[in-house]
């Protein structure tokens, strides 16, 4: 008989809230196409702008600046494509790979050792000269590490460039605020703050030129075309209504339980409170995911928006982690963690750890023998 699950792996898509399962009931009992004018649609017109309006004010925007998408690999490609138009791109080192795809060409900045963009790199940048956009992460996914944005933000004005800000895995888990954050654009995702997946939003300023990704039908003021996902929609508003929770206490208690074990963390300064980055050194990543797995522990290496598979992950590696990059997992708390959950995975990744060190020692006298 398989353990009971513990999901632990709420970066890659966190649990779907109570309020936005209610909201998003309610909302499927509304049939009408928003774009139509009769009584059907006005209801899912109204239902679509009430959810605008909330999830513009809860980002720090205004409803005329947010348009919906899919979710937050289009609103990231949204925005460089609408804003990167005869613009040098510049990302970081450990943006999404959403980000990384949309602008194959970008100059891409070194981070620091605790994963955190470096300052300089990007000042030195801007000075050369020339109109620039830059795309910055506010929470990095696999780390957790907070990037320096709102300072980012400020070397963009001084050079005259824009900056787009990739707040996927913050939304929902710290406060996010286009205006506060000095932003031009900022993408954001349903799941990732326990909604429903196929929805996520790109707000812009509206004095910004603008390219359509998806052109058709006229929707979103013909920023966005295709019929809106309704539900989806009201179940995303009423998630990013509730307010984060601080998982810091437990985050803390699962990197004391690793580390106790011979873990290495990854990352350091502030941190998202819901996520941990773990080495394990000499065990390779995808064989701890599975071990975790068998033990009923749902956790994932680096991201887990690659058709599944568990690559060496790029953000460790620009952090020079060098093998370590192959060897950690990631450790994502969702909004309805507890200590329970906790001791299960601590009693797990012990049982693991410590038939890795079993492993290695067996290991040692064949390889001295060879010698």
């Amino acid at each position: 008989m398989a353990p009971p699950l513990t999901y632990l792996d709420a970066n890659a898509s966190e649990t779907l809230r109570p309020e936005a399962r209610a909201a998003m009931l309610a909302a499927l009992d509304v049939t009408g196409n928003p774009a139509s004018v009769h009584a059907a649609g006005r209801a899912g017109r109204r239902l679509l702008e009430e959810a605008r309006e909330r999830l513009a004010r809860r980002f720090g925007g205004t409803p005329g600046e947010l348009v919906f998408t899919s979710g937050g690999t289009e609103a990231d490609a949204l925005a460089i494509h609408a804003l990167g138009a005869g613009r040098r791109v510049l990302i970081s080192a450990i943006e999404h790979d959403a980000v990384r795809a949309a602008a194959p060409a970008a100059v891409v900045l070194p981070v620091d050792h605790d994963g955190a963009l470096d300052l300089a790199s990007l000042a030195a940048a801007l000075a050369e000269g020339g109109p620039a956009l830059v795309s910055l992460m506010l929470a990095n996914n696999e780390t957790g590490v907070i990037q320096p944005v709102a300072e980012a933000a400020a070397l963009c004005r001084r050079h005259g460039a824009l900056i787009h800000v990739d707040a996927v895995q913050a939304g929902g888990r710290m406060a996010v605020d286009l205006a506060a954050l000095g932003a031009d654009s900022l993408a954001i995702s349903s799941h990732k703050l326990g909604g429903p997946s196929g929805a996520g939003a790109l707000l812009l300023r509206p004095d910004l030129p603008w390219r359509s990704l998806l052109p058709g039908g006229g929707q979103e003021r013909g920023r966005r075309g295709g019929t809106p996902p309704v539900a989806a929609i009201a179940g995303f508003a009423a998630a990013a209504d509730v307010a984060p929770v601080d998982l810091t206490p437990l985050r803390d208690a699962i990197e004391r339980a690793a580390i106790g074990c011979g873990a290495r963390l990854c990352g350091g300064g502030a941190r998202l409170s819901n996520t941990s980055c773990l080495a394990l050194p000499g065990l390779a990543a995808l064989t701890q995911v599975i071990a975790l797995d068998l033990a009923g522990i749902a956790v994932s290496a680096g991201a887990a928006c690659s058709s599944g598979k568990v690559a060496r992950s790029h953000v460790l590696d620009a952090m020079g982690l060098g093998d370590l990059a192959g060897q950690a997992i990631r450790v994502s708390l969702p909004w309805h963690a507890t200590p329970a959950d906790v001791a299960r995975f601590a009693e797990a990744y012990a049982a693991m750890a410590a038939r890795a060190c079993m492993r290695q020692a067996e290991a040692l006298p064949r390889r001295l023998n060879r010698c």
